[in-house]
C-alpha cells in the first residue's frame, strides 16, 4: 500500500511540474509575443540589418601629367559627445560643457558658443559638434587626444581621461594638399560626398567607383554563422584621373596671378597654358579662387570663367580676320590705306583707338602692328564680307562648344554676324566687338595658328588609370576637328605677329622675353552694363594671347584681366598689369621645358621680321618634321622609322614593344630632336646623362622607373647623384643641382624644342609615378574674370570711339 501510495505521489507531483512548466512556457510566450514584441522586432531588424553591408569604394586620386597628387581620399575622424550617462556607473560623458568647448573651440576653428549650444543640448544623448567637428584631419586628432590623456613633466602619460564624453570616429574625406591650386579646375567634394565643380563633377561616375556588397548571417552578438555568407561582391575602387596640368607650370600661373591680385586688385583674373600642337592645357587659373579644403568658409567665385564666362574679346579677336583675309590672298602687307576713321557705314564712324587721329597713310602691315580697326574692317567688312568672315569665325570654333572635359562650358555668340540689325553690327566684329568668346576658345583658335592650320579640341584631362594595377584605361590623344587655315597662312600670321611685340610701332612691345621669339596680340575689350547693355566708360577687360617659340611654338599663354586699380589711362593697364603676368609665365616655362634662350640669334632675328612680313612674297618656314606614332611598333622597327625621319632617338627599358613615346605623335619637331622611347620592360635601363636638362625631363624619366627625385636649386640640371649609364633596377634615390640659365655657360641656343613636354609615362605597363621634389607655385586668394551680360550688338562707346588694343 505504501509503495502504491509513493507511486502515485511522484505521478501528482510530475504532472504537477508537467503542469507548471507547460504554464510558464505559456506565459512566457504570452509575454514575449505582447509586452517585449516591439524589442524583439528591433533586435531582429537590427541583426538583419547587419546581414547585408554596403562596401564603400575608394574614390580615385587626381594627379597632374607627371603623377603629383592633387586630390586624395585620406582618413578622417567626426567628433561625437555623450551628454548624457548609459548607466549609473558610467562616468564617459561631457560634465563640464563650458569647458570641453572652450578646450576644443581652437582644435577645432570653432566658436566656442556654437560648441556649447551643441553641448548643451538638453535632449540629446549624443550630438555631432556640426561642420567644425566633422571630418577633422590627423593632426587635429591628436591634439585632442593629448588634450584627453596629456603627458606629464615626467613623460608618463595621465590614465584617466580628461576631456571625457568625447569620441573620435574614423571616416575618410577628401584632400587638396596644394589649398587654392587649380581649384576651378580641380572642383570639390563636399563633407557629404557630393561633388561640386570641376573634374570632381565632371568625372564623378569614373572617380566614385562601384559600391560592393555582402550578405553575413549573424548570431544575436554578431557573430558569424558557420557557413553564414551568403553573397559577396568586392567594391571597385574609383579611376585615377591623370590631368594634362603640369603643377610646376600652373604653380608659375598661380604666383603671377597672386601677385597681380595683391597689387591691383581686379575684379576678376584668368590665366590658360596650352600646348598648341597637342591641345592639351597645362595650367588654368582664375582670380577670386578658394581653398577647396576649407570650402564651408565661403566660395567668393563658383564659376571657372576660362570656360564658362563669356565676354568680347576686343582686338585678340584681330587675329582670326589677319589669317582669314591672307588665306583669302586679301591682305597685302605693303598696300597702303588712310588710318584713323571709317566713314562707308550709317550711323557714327569707326574710329581707331586713339580717339580717331590714325598715324596718317600707313601700310597694312603697320595697321596690325597699331592694332588699327580701320584697317580690319576694310580687311573684315569690305573685304570678305559678312558671308565668308561668319564661315571662319566658325571654322575657328566661335559659337561652338570646344568640348573640354570640365561642366557647365558655355559657346558664346555670334549674333551680330547671323542677325545683324545693321551694317556696323557686321563692321566691329571684325575687330572682337559684338561677339561673345570664352577663354578656351580663343586659346584653341589662336592655337590653330600656332600649330599649322589646325583647329584642335582641347583636352585637361589625359589619361585614366586603374588604382590597383596602373593599366591606362582611357587615353585622350590629339584630336584635330578641323583644317582652318594653310601652314604657309599660319606661317605668315605667326611672322606678323612677332612685329606686334619686336616692331617699334608695335602695341605688344612690353611683352617681349629677351632671348625668344614671342609673337601675339594685346586686346582690350569694353564692359556692359548689366542692367541697361550700355557701354561702362572707364571699364575695360584687358588682355594678351602669345605662344612661343614663333616657329615651334611649345605654349601659348592667354591672360585676361578685368578692372585693375591702376589709376591710369587704360590704355596703360596691358604693359603695367596684363605683361608682368604673361613675361613671368612665359619665361618661366619655357626654362622649365628646356628651352634654353638664344639671345644672338633673336638680336638678328628681331631686325629681319619686319621686313620677311612686309615681303609679298612667301616666307620659307623653317623645316619641320611630324613625330610619327611609335607607340606598338616593336622596338627595332621604331628605331629604325624614327632614324629614317632625321631624329634621335633613346630607347628606355630592354623590352621588345614600345609602349610609350616622347615627344607624342605628331608634334612638330626639327630635325634631330631626341625621342624617348619607352619599352614593355623598363628594368635594366641606364641612367641618362642629365647636364644641362630641365628638371621636368628629369621627373619624365624618373616616373618610368619609379625613382625618388630630390632637387636643389632651380633652373638646369649641373650635377647629379647617380652616374650616367648605371643601370638602374627601379626605386632608386636620384638628388640633381640645377642653376639659372644665367649662370651656365653661354652657348648656342638650338631652335628646336628639347625633351621637354609630356611625360612619356602613361602607358600600359610602365612604372608608377615617383614622389618628385619640384618647384611649386604658392597658393593664393582667388579671382575672376566676371561672366558678364552679352552686349547691347549695336552699342558703342560716345562718339563711336574703340578702346586701345
Amino acid at each position: 500500500m505504501d509503495t502504491k501510495r509513493r507511486v502515485n505521489w511522484r505521478i501528482l507531483l510530475l504532472a504537477l511540474c508537467t503542469i507548471l512548466l507547460f504554464s510558464g512556457l505559456t506565459v512566457r510566450l504570452w509575454w514575449l509575443q505582447t509586452v517585449e514584441a516591439a524589442k524583439l522586432l528591433d533586435y531582429a531588424k537590427i541583426q538583419w540589418d547587419d546581414m547585408e553591408k554596403t562596401l564603400k569604394p575608394k574614390r580615385g586620386e587626381i594627379l597632374d601629367r607627371n603623377g603629383e597628387k592633387l586630390a586624395f581620399e585620406g582618413k578622417a575622424y567626426t567628433v561625437n559627445a555623450r551628454l548624457k550617462p548609459q548607466d549609473e556607473k558610467d562616468q564617459d560623458y561631457v560634465k563640464d560643457p563650458y569647458y570641453t568647448a572652450s578646450r576644443l573651440a581652437p582644435i577645432l576653428n570653432a566658436p566656442v558658443d556654437k560648441l556649447l549650444k551643441y553641448l548643451t543640448n538638453p535632449t540629446a544623448k549624443v550630438v555631432e559638434l556640426g561642420r567644425w567637428g566633422n571630418k577633422i584631419t590627423e593632426e587635429q586628432r591628436n591634439r585632442i587626444l593629448a588634450l584627453q590623456y596629456p603627458t606629464l613633466p615626467n613623460g608618463q602619460k595621465v590614465d584617466e581621461n580628461q576631456l571625457p564624453g568625447i569620441t573620435l570616429i574614423e571616416t575618410t574625406r577628401r584632400y587638396y594638399p596644394n589649398d587654392s591650386f587649380a581649384t576651378h579646375v580641380l572642383g570639390y567634394l563636399d563633407f557629404e560626398g557630393t561633388p561640386r565643380m570641376g573634374i570632381e563633377l565632371q568625372l564623378d561616375k569614373e572617380l566614385r567607383g562601384e559600391k560592393g556588397e555582402m550578405q553575413v548571417l549573424t548570431d544575436r552578438l554578431g557573430y558569424q554563422l558557420p557557413d553564414g555568407e551568403r553573397k559577396y561582391k568586392p567594391a571597385k575602387d574609383g579611376l585615377n584621373v591623370y590631368l594634362t596640368i603640369d603643377r610646376t607650370i600652373q604653380g608659375y600661373v598661380e604666383q603671377a596671378l597672386d601677385k597681380a591680385e595683391q597689387e591691383f586688385k581686379p575684379k576678376g583674373m584668368t590665366v590658360v597654358v596650352s600646348d598648341p600642337n597637342t591641345g592639351e592645357i597645362l595650367a588654368m587659373g582664375n582670380r577670386p579662387q578658394f581653398n577647396p579644403n576649407e570650402y564651408y568658409k565661403g566660395i567668393p567665385n563658383y564659376t571657372n570663367h576660362a570656360v564658362t564666362s563669356m565676354f568680347e574679346p576686343g582686338s585678340t579677336f584681330k587675329i582670326i580676320t589677319l589669317a582669314a583675309a591672307i588665306e583669302e590672298g586679301l591682305f597685302n602687307p605693303n598696300e597702303t590705306y588712310q588710318s584713323g576713321t571709317y566713314r562707308k557705314i550709317p550711323g557714327p564712324p569707326i574710329r581707331d583707338h586713339n580717339n580717331g587721329a590714325g598715324w596718317g597713310t600707313i601700310t597694312f602691315l603697320k595697321g596690325v602692328q597699331r592694332s588699327s580697326n580701320v584697317a580690319f574692317v576694310i580687311l573684315g567688312y569690305d573685304r570678305l564680307k559678312q558671308d565668308r568672315l561668319k564661315k571662319y569665325f566658325k571654322d575657328f570654333g566661335m559659337g561652338q562648344l570646344t568640348g573640354i572635359e570640365l561642366p557647365n562650358e558655355k559657346a558664346g555668340n555670334l549674333n551680330n554676324l547671323e542677325n545683324p540689325r545693321s551694317p556696323r553690327d557686321v563692321a566691329v566684329t571684325t575687330f572682337g566687338q559684338g561677339v561673345t568668346v570664352t577663354a578656351i576658345q580663343q586659346v584653341m583658335a589662336v592655337g590653330a595658328i600656332a600649330n599649322g592650320g589646325e583647329l584642335l579640341k582641347p583636352h585637361i584631362v589625359k589619361e585614366l588609370r586603374d588604382p590597383n594595377t596602373g593599366a591606362v584605361v582611357k587615353r585622350n590623344e590629339r584630336e584635330v576637328v578641323r583644317r582652318v587655315v594653310t601652314e604657309s597662312t599660319a606661317k605668315q600670321v605667326r611672322d606678323i605677329l612677332e612685329t606686334v611685340v619686336t616692331a617699334d610701332e608695335g602695341t605688344g612691345k612690353a611683352y617681349k622675353i629677351e632671348g625668344y621669339h614671342v609673337a601675339g596680340k594685346t586686346g582690350t575689350a569694353q564692359k556692359y552694363n548689366p542692367d541697361n547693355g550700355q557701354v561702362m566708360e572707364g571699364h575695360y577687360i584687358v588682355s594678351f594671347i602669345g605662344f612661343a617659340p614663333k616657329d615651334n611654338p611649345r605654349l601659348l599663354v592667354y591672360v585676361v584681366v578685368d578692372d585693375p586699380q591702376v589709376g591710369e589711362s587704360y590704355r596703360t593697364w596691358g604693359a603695367k598689369v596684363v605683361a608682368p603676368i604673361f613675361t613671368s609665365v612665359m619665361g618661366r616655362s619655357l626654362q622649365y621645358l628646356q628651352l634654353k634662350p638664344d639671345l644672338q640669334q633673336v638680336q638678328q632675328a628681331s631686325d629681319k621680321t619686319t621686313a620677311a612680313a612686309a615681303s609679298l612674297t612667301p616666307v620659307q618656314p623653317v623645316k619641320e618634321l611630324t613625330v610619327p606614332k611609335l607607340v606598338g611598333m616593336s622596338t627595332t622597327a621604331a628605331q629604325l622609322r624614327a632614324q629614317q625621319d632625321q631624329l634621335d632617338v633613346n630607347v628606355v627599358g630592354t623590352g621588345t614593344k614600345i609602349v610609350s613615346q616622347f615627344p607624342a605623335a605628331y608634334e612638330k619637331v626639327p630635325p634631330g630632336t631626341r625621342v624617348i622611347l619607352v619599352t614593355d620592360r623598363v628594368k635594366g635601363a641606364k641612367m641618362p646623362d642629365f647636364t644641362g636638362r630641365s628638371l621636368r625631363d628629369v621627373m619624365e624619366f624618373a616616373s618610368l622607373l619609379n625613382i625618388q627625385v630630390t632637387q636643389v636649386g632651380t633652373g638646369f640640371v649641373t650635377q647629379q647623384s647617380i652616374k650616367p649609364g648605371t643601370v638602374l633596377n627601379g626605386g632608386e634615390k636620384l638628388q640633381v643641382t640645377l642653376q639659372p640659365a644665367s649662370q651656365l655657360p653661354q652657348t648656342p641656343a638650338a631652335t628646336g624644342a628639347p625633351t621637354g613636354g609630356a611625360p612619356p609615362g602613361g602607358a600600359s605597363g610602365a612604372a608608377s609615378t615617383a614622389p618628385v621634389s619640384a618647384a611649386e607655385g604658392t597658393a593664393g586668394s582667388a579671382g575672376q574674370v566676371p561672366p558678364g551680360r552679352q552686349p547691347d550688338a549695336g552699342a558703342v562707346p560716345a562718339g563711336g570711339t574703340t578702346p586701345a588694343p
